[in-house]
This record gives C-alpha cells, sequence and structure tokens, in this order.
C-alpha cells in the first residue's frame, strides 16, 4: 500500500501542476458584489486585517489548504516551505493527508513542520472514510502528535472516492465514527470537502457528531475528480471523473446555505478563492477563514521567500478590501449580509 499511497500523491502533484484544466477557473465569486465607499472615512493604515482562530492570532484570516505529504523529496521541501512561510506570515497551514505515514514511516518527516512552524495554526488531516476501513483513535492522535497539530482535519472526498480506481467507498454509517472521535481527541475536529461543497444536511450532520468547525470547500477550483480520471485516463472510473468534475455546489452558495447555522458553527470557505478580493466576499458571506492551495503550490516548490510573497498579496488585496468597505477590523464585515449587493436586481441590498 506505501507505494501505492506515495506514487499518487505524487502523480496528484504532477497533474495539478501540468494540467490546467484541474483548475476549473469558474469564477463564482465574480457573482458576489459587495458595497463599496467612496467615502469610507477611515485611513487605510488604521485597517488591522488579524483574526483570532483556535485561540491563535493570525495576520488575517488565511489557511493554505492541505495539498500534499509523503516520502519523496520533493513533497518534504514543499511541505516545509509552506510551514516556514506561515510562520512569518502568521497565517493557518493544513497539511494533506497523513494515510501515508502509517503505511510508509519515512514519510513522517512531510508531516514534522513544528521546527519551522512553532507558533502558528497547524491542521491534521486525515480522509474520514478511513474510519471504515480500520483508521483508529489512536492513528488519528499519532497524526495529531507527529504535527503537534492545533486540530485535525477529516476530509469528506465520495466523489475523489467514486472517480479513483482504488477508491474506498464505504461511507456508510460514517457519521457515528466521527462522533465517537469527536468524542475522545482532544484537539477539535474540523470537517472539510475537497472541492465539491457541503449542504445543509451535511452540516445538520456535523452538528449533531459534535463538530464545531466546517470547511465547505464547494466547486470552482481544483477538481480532484478531474485529477483522478487523468491519473486512471483508460480505466472505467475516468469517465466518472470526466462526467462530475464540475459537480458540487459553488463556494459563495454554500456559505449563502448555511448562513442560518452560523451561530452554532465556524465556516471556513475554500474552493474557486483566487484573490484578496475573493477572501472579502468569503468573509462576509460568513467565513471565519479563507483556504487557498494551488497558488501555493509552484511557490513552494521554489523556496519559503516565494510562498511569502504570495501569502504578502493576497493579505494587501484583503485590507484594500476592507478599506473600500469601510472597515477597520475584520468583525465589522463578517457575516454582515448588509453589505452584499443583488446584481441581478440594479444592484440594490440583498434583502
Amino acid at each position: 500500500m506505501s507505494d501505492t499511497v506515495n506514487k499518487r500523491k505524487l502523480e496528484h502533484l504532477n497533474i495539478v501542476r501540468d494540467d490546467a484544466m484541474s483548475d476549473r477557473q469558474k469564477f463564482y465569486f465574480d457573482d458576489v458584489h459587495l458595497t463599496h465607499r467612496a467615502l469610507p472615512d477611515i485611513d487605510l493604515a488604521d485597517v488591522d486585517s488579524s483574526v483570532t482562530f483556535l485561540g491563535k492570532q493570525l495576520s488575517f484570516p488565511m489557511l493554505i489548504s492541505s495539498m500534499t505529504g509523503g516520502d519523496h523529496d520533493e513533497i518534504v521541501t514543499i511541505n516545509r516551505n509552506l510551514a516556514e512561510a506561515a510562520e512569518r506570515t502568521q497565517v493557518a497551514m493544513g497539511v494533506g493527508s497523513q494515510r501515508v505515514m502509517f503505511s510508509e514511516p519515512r514519510a513522517r518527516e512531510s508531516f514534522q513542520l513544528r521546527d519551522v512552524a512553532p507558533s502558528t495554526v497547524l491542521l491534521a488531516n486525515l480522509g474520514a472514510v478511513q474510519l471504515n476501513y480500520g483508521l483508529t483513535h489512536d492513528m488519528c492522535r499519532e497524526a495529531i502528535s507527529v504535527l503537534d497539530a492545533d486540530g485535525l482535519f477529516l476530509h469528506l472526498n465520495p466523489l475523489q472516492e467514486a472517480a479513483q480506481a482504488e477508491g474506498d467507498t464505504n461511507f456508510g454509517d460514517l457519521s457515528d465514527r466521527i462522533a465517537d472521535l469527536v468524542k475522545v481527541l482532544e484537539v477539535p475536529v474540523i470537517l472539510k470537502e475537497v472541492g465539491a461543497g457541503v449542504s445543509v444536511a451535511d452540516l445538520e450532520l456535523a452538528l449533531r457528531c459534535g463538530i464545531g468547525c466546517v470547511d465547505v470547500a464547494g466547486t470552482g477550483g481544483t477538481s480532484w475528480a478531474r485529477i483522478e480520471q487523468q491519473r486512471d485516463f483508460d480505466n472505467v472510473t475516468s469517465d466518472v471523473g470526466a462526467v462530475f468534475q464540475d459537480w458540487g455546489i459553488p463556494t459563495p452558495i454554500a456559505l449563502r446555505h448555511l448562513a442560518s447555522y452560523r451561530d452554532r458553527v465556524s465556516l471556513i470557505a475554500s474552493g474557486g478563492i483566487r484573490n484578496g478580493s475573493d477572501m472579502a466576499k468569503a468573509v462576509v458571506l460568513g467565513a471565519s477563514l479563507c483556504g487557498m492551495a494551488r497558488p501555493f503550490l509552484a511557490p513552494a516548490a521554489e523556496s519559503a521567500d516565494a510562498v511569502v510573497r504570495v501569502i504578502e498579496t493576497l493579505r494587501q488585496q484583503f485590507r484594500t478590501a476592507m478599506f473600500l468597505l469601510g472597515a477597520t477590523r475584520v468583525e465589522q464585515i463578517m457575516g454582515q449580509d448588509a453589505l452584499l449587493l443583488d446584481a441581478s436586481n440594479g444592484g440594490s441590498r440583498k434583502p
């Protein structure tokens, strides 16, 4: 299994880099319009974009979303450059699936990142469906311990598994397994999709499991169904990946649908977020944190400095959006529906 998982990790990285169409480029956030302030009545220098997440202060609501991990020098370099940049800029970072470290001990190095990111938020990551395939509570604790993580992502990827020739597709009674895990772990468990979105029914199940934070990870950005189709082009499951490459709930629509639950759960927005303006829109729609992955991949292969440059550009864009909304603090725009405009109704305010 170790060779299979390691090989798959590298194939995923190479496809993301080589197949431009794996990023679906749907730009759903272009349909979200915010109230511009021609007279913001504040100084841009006074705009404070910092937020608190899992008890730690971040410079702005940025999450380097989960990408990779495994037994390969390139993967180790990418993760360490991402972690160093996250620490230097004080943003959060999630690692890729840690399942590989249980079959290939050498892969643990790619997840041992606290030495380069001693203070910022680091999130461990395992596939939720693996709880139906032998993943134990102790293994989850080990994944958290290796990273000295502040929380654990349990990713939900039924579409990716269905499109994968070797996919694990038994999601039966998985919510019960998740609920059992939440009860025993010492850190928060965060459910996340990987690019097809989270529905109201999903969120209600998550709440019954004791989950307090969900990454909606909607469609619009990287399509893991397409990536699996590209991995195994001649296999019958490749047709599934091709047909369903755009399946799912766009991120801004998912955030709108889940708006009434904001007082009960924290929402992370990822999937199709491309710049600081999109981040501001996601925050107005109720997101506490905004995740991006693909824009950091090529810089991370180069250096931590290259990743820092991308993050600082995003922070400047996000602060500019706050300035243009007349806000000096993030809480002044978070979940503020009054800032939304309905372009289909002549630009009037959303009801």
